[in-house]
């Protein structure tokens, strides 16, 4: 293997770390946002079931005055109708009776289908209310979590950026260079592929004779005919046993 190779290895490898820790430190925000997004609309939901409570609460309260309303009338009437003098006058104040009566069990009818879905919407809000403040703590649980992960990440990128950066002023400018190009084209940021059976590890494509035997002399660092990633070989291991045996 050249000697440069190695670097180019280990640049590789921070390069791929960097890239790992930049993406955590800019996605944690995003989960974190995304967790409030829903807290928030499920604080919205509870919010508004709560005024759907309160209005159902001032409908009964109106429907309550309705029937008061209706019963001192029909009070009234029942004493107006002591005094009635002809059949007729009798006959209206009891049609006008019965038509408060009917105001009445409509009032009662209505009242009674809000209670029930007082009932339901009060439960629910409850339900919810319990909801959220379990929620709200994890929420807030979260938020430390990727706060205290973010420091850390911004800790080891600043030590992997230091790191780089010195490994860097090591290799070679031109073949730094050359890195660099690449790492920007390979979307996978793979820049360095061993060669094995004679085959780029990155596209596979078989690499031709004379080009093998020039990768094996190390004279310098080729690049793949094909993908244009810079290839090594990996030296052959050693029989450790056979050689004893030798």
């Amino acid at each position: 293997m050249h000697p440069d190779v190695g670097k180019l290895l280990h640049l590789q490898e921070l390069d791929r770390s960097i890239a790992e820790l930049r993406g955590e430190i800019a996605s944690l925000p995003k989960q974190i946002a995304e967790i409030a997004r829903t807290l928030d609309s499920h604080l919205k939901k509870l919010e508004a079931d709560k005024g759907i409570l309160a209005a159902n609460q001032r409908d009964r309260k109106a429907l309550d005055a309705d029937v008061q309303i209706h019963q001192q009338k029909i009070s009234k009437l029942k004493d107006q109708m002591l005094d009635a003098k002809t059949n007729e006058q009798y006959r209206a104040f009891q049609k006008e009776i019965d038509y408060c009566e009917a105001g009445i069990r409509k009032s009662e009818d209505r009242t009674l289908e809000l209670m029930e879905e007082a009932e339901r919407l009060a439960t629910n809000v409850q339900a919810a209310e319990q909801s959220l403040a379990e929620e709200k703590r994890v929420v807030e649980q979260r938020k430390r979590e990727a706060a205290a992960r973010t420091d850390i990440d911004k800790a080891e990128l600043s030590r992997s950026n230091a790191e780089r950066a010195a490994l860097a002023a090591t290799i070679p400018a031109a073949l730094l260079s050359t890195y660099t190009r690449l790492h920007k084209r390979m979307h996978d940021g793979r820049v360095v592929a061993t060669v094995s059976d004679d085959t780029c590890g990155a596209c596979h494509i078989t690499i031709r004779p004379q080009y093998m035997a020039d990768l094996r002399l190390n004279p310098e660092v080729l690049a793949c005919e094909n993908c244009r990633r810079l290839l090594y070989v990996e030296p052959h291991p050693i029989d450790v046993s056979q050689q004893m045996v030798d």
